[in-house]
């Protein structure tokens, strides 16, 4: 259904997003999507106010990168399903700053020297919203999409109150849901999400470090190894949860309208933890024998 973009490629997903864009509204300003990823590309290569490159190697650009294709692609397939109720042209561009800017949070600034962006794992959703609301200030964005896109990047949090969001209307809620789920959907779908396993399990591991052991998050795995061992079930009883319920099932305007129920990213995901599964496996047998 969806062709293959490579997701370490900003323009080739920026070519997508657009396309997505102009589908839903074809009278679209066609600067728009090139502006702003424009932004977020400084602002992840170091050309930014005083923030350095984004050094995290987990959550990197490529991260925000895969996260922001499958949401375009999801709101796309949303319009395309004349779903109520309509998401206004202002709202999807607001959608597209907020999951461009979502983990802007692991930025480090020039004068900050001590380790990774990792580091700041268990507050970079809050940091991530008060960074889009200084860079949309700097842009002259009003105080209310201002909110917006804050209210949007608030959705990704692991343990976020969904219901304590002060979403200003129901679309706006939609949107930040819309991105809650691409942000899960796009990384786990990625074709090298079991081999990144470790390197997120280091980006846990240096945030542990840096809370001191307060936050019982990101010190609740003992090692790669047992990170890899817990992800099936983070996925069948957090994140397919969570997509079906929190996020109201909006995972399904990724399916392909000429086969009803073939999801191209739950199957990878699928894929990826059948991988996982197989590897884990075969590791006891070797150990058994």
């Amino acid at each position: 259904m969806f062709r293959l973009v490579a997701t370490k490629d900003p323009t080739a997903v920026e070519v997508e997003v657009q396309r997505a864009y102009l589908t839903a509204y074809p009278h679209g300003n066609q600067m728009f999507v090139p502006q702003v990823f424009g932004w977020a590309i400084d602002c992840f290569t170091g050309n930014y106010a005083d923030y350095q490159a984004i050094d995290a190697q987990y959550h990197d650009f490529e991260h925000t990168l895969q996260g922001t294709l499958c949401m375009a692609r999801l709101m796309r397939g949303r319009y395309l399903a004349g779903a109520q109720p309509i998401v206004s042209e202002k709202l999807f561009q607001l959608g597209v700053i907020a999951i461009l800017l979502h983990d802007t949070g692991y930025l480090k600034h020039k004068g900050d020297h001590h380790g990774t962006g990792a580091k700041y794992t268990v507050i970079h959703v809050r940091r991530s919203a008060d960074f889009a609301a200084e860079l949309l200030t700097q842009k002259h964005y009003p105080a209310q999409d201002i909110k917006a896109v804050q209210n949007m990047i608030l959705c990704t949090g692991v343990n976020a109150v969904l219901d304590a969001i002060p979403f200003q209307s129901e679309e706006e809620k939609i949107v930040g849901f819309a991105l809650g789920a691409s942000d899960l959907l796009g990384q786990m779908a990625a074709v090298d999400y079991v081999d990144k396993l470790p390197v997120l399990y280091s980006e846990f591991e240096e945030a542990a470090r840096h809370e001191h052991g307060r936050n019982k998050t990101v010190g609740m795995f003992s090692s790669a190894a047992d990170l890899r061992q817990k992800t099936p079930d983070f996925w069948d009883n957090y994140v397919k949860p969570k997509l079906d319920n929190d996020f109201l099932g909006l995972y399904r305007f990724l399916e392909d309208p000429k086969s009803p129920g073939h999801n191209q990213y739950i199957d990878r995901i699928e894929k990826n933890i059948n991988r996982l599964r197989d590897e884990l496996a075969a590791n006891q047998s070797v150990v058994a024998n």
